[in-house]
């Protein structure tokens, strides 16, 4: 079978790998000026085949190459955890300033909170006027919410107290919310001293 990809996933790496180095030199420019890197952790990935072709298949398209590069936009995908809230919005600017960088598309359930809890800004970027990518970028909080809801969540049937787990997953990723506030504000605090 041939790949969803065509003959694409070279490119697709180099750009995940300009991506990746691009957020290196941002975290650089960041730590030398205000004096901690930014940046708990970033990773990158590339969408695999069976992956891309159930999300084909999701949204009713063929599964081409055409549609895997162009009609998606998250065959690369980068994740960048913050450590404060501010940091997020610095690195977005950051990355949507540059001239090989066009913002296609921003979601920010960080001021926009999806009803479950979960908390991020998503970002749909065209690298070079070709390849699309999305960013993650969350605060270790928001990660470590997501990553739990995932482990608790995912593939399960949750037939019996599903009103009772949702609730507590959302208060959960309220108090966390809370505790990136107020670590803001510590740091703001700081800051000014």
């Amino acid at each position: 079978m041939e790949s969803i990809y065509g003959n694409a996933r070279p490119e697709l790496e180099a750009v995940m790998q300009t991506l990746l180095n691009t957020v290196t030199q941002i975290r650089i420019d960041m730590a030398e000026s205000q004096g901690t890197d930014p940046v708990e952790h970033i990773l990158g990935r590339i969408k695999s085949e069976e992956s891309m072709r159930e999300k084909c298949r999701r949204k009713d398209l063929p599964e081409t190459p055409e549609s895997a590069l162009s009609e998606i936009h998250d065959a690369i995908g980068i994740r960048i955890v913050c450590t404060f809230i501010d940091d997020i919005y610095t690195i977005r600017d950051r990355l949507t300033a540059l001239p090989f960088i066009r913002l296609i598309e921003e979601k920010d359930y960080i001021r926009q909170v999806k009803p479950n809890g979960y908390r991020s800004l998503h970002l749909i970027l065209q690298v070079e006027d070709k390849h699309y990518a999305e960013i993650q970028l969350r605060t270790i909080s928001m990660d470590t919410w997501a990553a739990m809801e995932h482990h608790l969540k995912y593939k399960k049937d949750l037939n019996r107290n599903t009103d009772l787990i949702v609730r507590e997953l959302k208060r959960c990723a309220d108090e966390l919310a809370s505790t990136d506030e107020s670590i803001q504000t510590l740091r703001d605090m700081i800051r000014e001293l």
